[in-house]
């Protein structure tokens, strides 16, 4: 059986090029944040990268489908093996941080990040991030880091945003691969230098919104929270869906 490639490059040759332990190349899968999950299980190293062409039941937050069609973005999860817990409630952020200035080079217009882990070009959405930790002795044992991107916006999700046609799944990886590994080298709060790059780039900030609280945007703190001001006061909120006032409830 021929080797799985990806634009003329079988796993090994993906691997060397990327300098990563192992590439793991897939025409389907249900998810490669499953496959992914399956190496840790099975001892992967980090930097051990999952890429597929196509994702029967690819996934974002909260368990919502993501639309993942053949050759029509990138579908990859990196597998990490963090020391300590230490950043993993704002890595989603720090991914987001460090994918998005370099996806303008491939992108018609500014790419924006929205709170919690959204990737935005102008109104629509052009990606998502997925981090799924597994724990032993209560440090985590792996961290899988989910990455959809769109190159082809999907027929079926108006509100999907896509990259310029000249954009390659080897040519994103080659510059994603490298920032959402520093991303997750990372430890801490977000610096104050990241949130100026966040506030930089904030989709969401001075937007009334509906959920998780209604009120006003007004950013993120250093742990990761989002602020928002209402006619009670300022409140921060960790968990739950941004939704905006007035608008339908974002397709995945």
């Amino acid at each position: 059986m021929t080797a799985h490639r990806l634009e003329g490059l079988d796993a090994a040759a993906l691997a060397a090029r990327l300098g990563v332990p192992r590439v793991a190349l897939f025409a389907r899968v249900a998810s490669t944040m499953d496959e992914a999950h399956r190496l840790g299980a099975a001892g992967a190293a980090a930097g051990t990268l999952v890429v597929a062409d196509e994702q029967r039941a690819g996934r974002g937050r909260g368990g919502r489908r993501w639309t993942s069609h053949a050759f029509h973005g990138l579908w990859m999860t990196l597998v990490e093996r963090p020391e300590s817990d230490s950043g993993l409630d704002v890595l989603s952020l720090r991914l987001g941080l460090g994918a998005a200035p370099v996806l303008e080079h491939f992108a018609a217009c500014r790419v924006t990040v929205k709170w919690p882990n959204d990737l935005y070009v102008g109104p629509r959405k052009l990606g998502g991030i997925l981090v799924e930790a597994r724990w032993r002795d209560q440090r985590p044992d792996w961290v899988a880091i989910g990455l959809g991107v769109n190159i082809a916006p999907p027929a079926d999700v108006p509100s999907a945003a896509g990259l310029r046609p000249t954009a390659t799944r080897l040519a994103l990886l080659e510059v994603l691969v490298p920032v959402l590994r520093v991303a997750a080298e990372a430890r801490g709060p977000l610096s104050s230098a990241e949130l100026a790059d966040f506030a930089a780039r904030d989709y969401a900030r001075g937007r009334r919104c509906a959920r998780p609280a209604r009120g006003v945007v007004q950013g993120i703190t250093s742990d990761g929270a989002l602020i928002i001001e209402s006619a009670g006061g300022v409140a921060h909120y960790r968990g739950g869906s941004l939704e905006f006032a007035g608008e339908e409830r974002e397709a995945p």
